[in-house]
């Protein structure tokens, strides 16, 4: 067997230090680029709202200030919030419908209000994931990503049209058009590191144009100062909420939830290109970017602007640059929140006409559309999930445009809870998904504690599995040998780690596709089984005693994984039916 890949484009991973000169320069340099969607997330949500000026400056300086923050969280990382990687936090650009319907039915201070209390569905989900994982699953979170993309589209092209009285008929398209075609040249055509200036190049080029047509406020960035804090606008907390509250609430919960798997994604793409031999994923860091999601999330309810996400550019940055150190995060972090005490350098963002903002967020929205898709597709599109993903995504965009039974929803909580299509075509994905779960073979379950008796009862469950599915006898030979010694492997790991004290297993057992899944629940804070797996192409011809089992598991088993979280282990390991 081959040795793991060794992945030589990386020149500094997390832990290592590069010189403090070129942590510093890539630091600044990523923070240049990254506060430019930050602020324009920000100004377009609050210009479509009709929010005053000091709102807007404030928000803006909120957003940067603990989009810096949440980004040293994320590289530091304290205690279990930080993923201990470079993942830089940014506005999201998800929440801009719901984020825009509640400032429009209720204000700031319920917008506020509304991110405060749905970021604490991020915590409980980080907490959980090991059991929420069959809920949100890739199709239903590809589905929700794609119906964000179709919910925002309508009101960034009104935003595109957008233009002040009196400006000439082609200012508004003509400066639209110009900084999609610059932005999407450079996507397309220009090397990896112009790429990435790619929307700071296209909006320069956009604000030229439309500064030609008298479009780009000049006398706003002027006004500006060029230090200083813009006091006096935050919106409070809507401490006694009502109705409207109620019925956007689910909306925003399913947002960040969905932002959230988008964290957990970009959680694990983050460690694939972070080291130059290839691990498998660690979920507790994947646990860990969640919890620093949510804390930016509840800090940016706290101070009434948009809430955070992790930037899916941050694993694009690691691979062009090769430097995955925190201490680069850190930098990037202090760069961001420290220009957020500039309000001039926000006022230049601030001021980008609407057709130019609005053209930049149609190539980002357009490239979520299709991150959506991809997840799905990534997961393995059969008829059944194919089944899920048309039928919710085309309910959604139904009920968003008021084409399913408009009349029958009435101006209430139900028309403000459907009436989102991301949220009804969210609904629609759980149900369905949750309804395939409940559906499915059941598991033959047993519960006992993980010590060397548990091999005859393992066995016997196993057997009664097999012979209820028809098994013959080598295949029945190769499940219960697979089950043994994926046991002798957590009995290994069990005495290494917990010095004698027992801990509970979980075992179950159910057909999928032809094959027996064994699921094996315990908790461990050993090596992952997967890394030990790859590694055994490195280990001598005659192995030692505490590799016999990995060797044999590799052999009996068509596919083991490992899910580490925090306090539990899941080993899931699959093995061939008859062969016939």
């Amino acid at each position: 067997m081959a040795a793991a890949p060794v992945n030589q484009a990386v020149r500094y991973e997390p832990d290592e230090s590069p010189p403090l000169l070129l942590s510093v320069g890539l630091g600044a340099q990523i923070a240049i680029l990254i506060v430019a969607p930050v602020v324009i997330t920000v100004a377009i949500v609050f210009r479509i709202a009709d929010q005053p000026t000091e709102y807007l400056a404030w928000g803006a300086f909120a957003a940067m200030f603990i989009s810096g923050v949440a980004t040293i969280l994320q590289a530091v990382r304290v205690w279990r919030i930080g993923a201990g990687h470079i993942l830089i936090m940014g506005t999201s650009g998800a929440f801009i419908a719901v984020c825009v319907g509640a400032l429009i039915k209720a204000g700031p201070a319920t917008m506020a209000s509304l991110i405060v209390v749905s970021s604490l569905f991020q915590f409980a989900l980080a907490a959980r994931l090991a059991l929420l994982r069959r809920i949100f699953t890739p199709v239903v979170c590809g589905t929700v990503i794609m119906l964000i993309a179709a919910t925002v589209m309508p009101i960034v092209f009104d935003m595109m049209m957008d233009a002040p009285e009196g400006a000439p008929d082609m200012a508004a398209p003509v400066a639209a058009l110009v900084t999609i075609v610059v932005i999407a040249a450079l996507i397309l055509r220009a090397p990896p590191v112009l790429r990435l200036w790619a929307p700071i190049i296209g909006i320069g080029v956009g604000c030229v144009v439309a500064g030609a047509f008298g479009l780009y406020d000049t006398q706003y960035v002027l006004d500006a100062a060029w230090v200083g804090i813009p006091v006096g606008s935050w919106p409070g907390l809507d401490l006694t909420p009502g109705q409207e509250f109620w019925a956007l609430l689910p909306a925003f919960v399913i947002v960040t939830l969905v932002g959230a798997i988008e964290t957990i994604g970009d959680g694990v793409a983050i460690q694939r290109v972070s080291r130059r031999q290839e691990q498998a994923t660690d979920f507790r860091v994947v646990q860990g970017a969640l919890n620093a999601d949510g804390v930016g999330n509840f800090l940016s309810g706290l101070a009434g602007t948009l809430p955070n996400t992790t930037y899916s550019s941050s694993i694009s940055l690691v691979q062009v640059t090769g430097v995955a150190a925190r201490r680069v995060g850190i930098v990037i972090g202090v760069v961001i929140a420290a220009l957020a005490f500039f309000p001039k350098v926000a006022a230049v963002f601030i001021a980008i006409p609407g057709p130019v903002a609005a053209a930049l967020i149609t190539v980002v929205i357009g490239i979520l559309f299709v991150q959506g898709m991809r997840i799905i597709l990534d997961d393995g599109l059969d008829f059944r999930k194919a089944t899920v993903v048309g039928t919710a995504f085309w309910l959604g965009t139904g009920f968003q445009n008021q084409w399913i039974f408009p009349e029958l929803l009435g101006d209430g909580f139900v028309s403000v809870l459907l009436g989102n299509g991301m949220t009804s075509g969210a609904i629609v994905a759980i149900l369905m998904t949750l309804f395939m779960e409940l559906t499915r073979p059941r598991r033959r379950r047993l519960q006992l504690a993980l010590d060397s008796e548990a091999q005859p009862r393992i066995d016997e469950l196993l057997r009664r599995f097999a012979s209820a599915n028809r098994w013959d006898d080598a295949a029945t030979a190769r499940l219960t040998a697979a089950g043994e010694e994926t046991l002798a492997i957590l009995l290994q790991e069990e005495d290494e780690v917990t010095a004698g004290r027992t801990r509970r297993l979980s075992v179950s057992a159910r057909m999928e596709d032809g094959a027996a899944e064994m699921e094996f629940v315990t908790a461990l804070e050993g090596e992952n089984m997967e890394d030990r797996l790859s590694y055994l192409g490195d280990l001598p011809s005659i192995p030692d005693e505490n590799e016999v089992s990995f060797r044999l598991l590799r052999h009996y088993a068509s596919s083991v994984r490992h899910q580490k979280y925090h306090g539990v282990d899941i080993i899931t390991v699959s093995v061939d039916g008859p062969r016939t």
